[in-house]
């Protein structure tokens, strides 16, 4: 089954579950239990459609890196000489590296210009950039997020308070206006993992090595920064979203009206909490949890509120916005901090440059493998605080 065909499935699956509660509800808005255990099941089956979805996106982006071309199609008459590319950019470089890991003599002798106070050696600009992209494609803050590379302490100055304009009479004296101004600084956080492959398996020329660790540390250190920037509290780690706003979160824009469940109303506050200007990028980021009690809420003139994609690479959108999950985003429960309206680009990730890989050739020695040590360094905050709001949950006391 394509891709389309899976897309158009779960637009006519979403249509039946629409017309089933609209059908099936008492003159309470409610559903029996035999109802409601229907609803789920088509729930679930439309829950299996969008994970489909989702892989076949994942297996697509895959295939597509896959047949990228490894050099430019000759389209003119040679150009004379060769880009001399120097650094960790140069082919030298890059041919050292790939017999660091393997365990090789190194031939070329320049990654010394890479080494690192940890011991291992920077890795190749090719490979920190693959490595980078992969991120973006797994964590899903880094990719609305504003992304900078640092190469020392950032401190960023931002406009604690404003001017203000004052209607003046003629011959009157002007009133002045003070604007008071703070700083937010971008530190740099170690995040590591290490990961291990066979010696039969190094030693073979066929198995891409580079390819492989590209894909353990993307998957690991995503895993690990996405849940760093929904629930950090910045010590050791970046700061997080969904924290409380005096310790560096977002502030609340609405809160829930119950404790058990979210209302249409609650989610038209939040979008309102929100000053206009950032409304225009604005979008919507919460747990898949939460977002099966969204789907089934309806605005005043009874249309469902959450709308699903129809077309492949489109988010799902909700009152218009678009809308991401992320599984460490709180789940529903009393003060929970559920769901987050913004700007996205509000919230700066500074990348230290510089990634590293250091082999260990001893420690797994007796089971016939070789240890990988990756690090990265990073920071993130929320600079512009007015730019997210968050949908808090009720006090159940």
């Amino acid at each position: 089954m394509t891709i389309n065909e899976l897309y158009s499935k779960r637009a006519a699956q979403w249509k039946f579950m629409q017309n089933f509660l609209d059908t099936h509800r008492d003159a309470n808005g409610c559903l029996s239990a035999e109802d409601d255990a229907s609803y789920q099941k088509a729930e679930a089956d439309l829950n299996k459609l969008t994970n489909e979805i989702q892989r076949e996106e994942r297996a697509a982006a895959i295939e597509a890196e896959m047949n990228k071309a490894t050099s430019a199609a000759l389209v003119g008459a040679p150009a004379k000489g060769t880009e001399n590319k120097t650094g960790r950019a140069s082919n030298e470089y890059k041919a050292d590296f790939e017999n660091h890991l393997r365990g090789r003599v190194l031939v070329h002798n320049v990654l010394s210009e890479g080494t690192n106070a940890d011991g291992g050696y920077l890795v190749p600009t090719e490979f920190e950039r693959r490595l980078i992209s992969d991120l973006a494609e797994e964590n899903v803050i880094r990719k609305l997020a504003t992304v900078i590379n640092t190469q020392n302490e950032r401190k960023i100055p931002l406009a604690a308070t404003h001017s203000v304009a004052t209607w003046t009479a003629e011959n009157a004296a002007y009133t002045e206006s003070n604007p008071t101004f703070a700083q937010k600084t971008l530190d740099a956080f170690k995040l590591t993992d290490l990961a291990r492959a066979s010696i039969e398996l190094i030693q073979d020329a066929a198995f891409d090595i580079e390819a492989y660790l590209i894909d353990e540390f993307s998957r690991a250190f995503a895993a690990a920064e996405e849940e760093a920037f929904c629930v950090g509290n910045g010590t050791g780690k970046p700061t997080g979203l969904f924290i409380a706003s005096a310790n560096g979160g977002a502030p609340v824009g609405a809160t829930t009206a119950t404790t058990s469940a979210i209302k249409a109303d609650d989610l038209i506050d939040l979008v309102y909490s929100l000053k206009s200007p950032y409304r225009k990028n604005a979008k919507f980021l919460m747990n898949d949890a939460t977002v099966a009690q969204v789907r089934k809420l309806v605005d005043e003139n009874k249309a469902y509120m959450w709308q699903p994609s129809m077309q492949a690479g489109q988010p799902d959108r909700l009152l218009g916005y678009e809308l991401y999950t992320s599984p460490y985003v709180p789940t529903f429960a009393s003060e929970a901090l559920i769901v987050a309206f913004g700007d996205f680009k509000s919230y700066w990730i500074g990348d230290r440059m510089g990634r590293t890989v250091q082999r260990l050739n001893e420690l797994y020695a007796t089971n016939g493998q070789v240890g990988y040590i990756a690090t990265e360094r990073l920071d993130a905050k929320l600079i512009l605080s007015e730019g997210i709001k968050l949908l808090k949950v009720a006090s159940s006391t």
